[in-house]
């Protein structure tokens, strides 16, 4: 596990009070008198070392303007944000959690089963790998953020898992199904964040939600394609 020096703080007083201002902007911008949650997303662990920051948010909380403090974790170091879990300031957490990205399940998901912090799985898809769709000839427009994400060597890398996983699909489901039941049948897990651009991936995805658990034999099948790695120039 490659653990780096972290990249900023928090502790800066003026960062801290501009934080307050903007969430009194996006209320008014979302025409909103409080939001469920506000997270720290880039979240560093290193950060815990002033709590300023954390004063800030029960400040917030006080006045109504905030329910709940989260963070967002980086994406591939779920180890990144234990600590903040531990530490009994915040009550969410993100993070990406898939059928490859299966890491969270060493430290992060026992650590918010032990203190009640909930969970939510971001990046459910891969990104677009899991729905089973992309191929190697596979292109996305110079704008699409995926065209630097997709680099030929991740693109390689990425079909050949998704390859892997087809003969697991069953006959009456789709890999986009699968995978979102596969992250269902996590307890810790609150809710998944997945994308929906059309009106029947709204759909498709509430039936997921309400469809009964894979089995577990399928389960067991599916945790053997966890795919560790690690950041990178592209990985955003």
């Amino acid at each position: 596990m490659i653990r780096r020096p972290p990249r900023s703080t928090l502790s800066d007083d003026r960062r801290q009070r501009q934080m307050c201002i903007r969430d009194r902007i996006s209320l008014q911008n979302a025409g909103l008198s409080s939001f469920d949650l506000m997270q720290f997303h880039t979240w560093e662990d290193s950060w815990l070392a002033d709590d300023g920051w954390f004063q800030k948010l029960i400040g917030l909380k006080d006045q109504g303007l905030i329910n709940a403090i989260g963070i967002s974790i980086n994406r591939w170091e779920p180890w990144n944000g234990v600590e903040a879990v531990n530490s009994g300031l915040i009550d969410a957490v993100q993070v990406i959690y898939n059928i490859f990205d299966q890491n969270p399940d060493d430290e992060l998901i026992p650590a918010c089963r032990q203190n009640d912090v909930g969970f939510i799985a971001r990046v459910p898809f891969d990104e677009g790998t899991l729905t089973g769709n992309i191929t190697l000839e596979t292109t996305w427009p110079e704008e699409d953020w995926r065209s630097t994400y997709f680099v030929p060597a991740n693109l390689k890398s990425s079909v050949a898992h998704a390859d892997a996983l087809k003969p697991l699909v069953p006959d009456e489901m789709s890999m986009a199904e699968m995978a979102i039941r596969f992250i269902l049948a996590e307890p810790a897990v609150s809710t998944i964040i997945p994308g929906m651009r059309k009106l029947h991936h709204v759909q498709q995805n509430l039936a997921n939600s309400d469809a009964a658990p894979l089995d577990d034999e399928l389960l067991n099948e599916l945790k053997k394609h966890r795919w560790d790695r690690t950041p990178t120039e592209w990985s955003q």
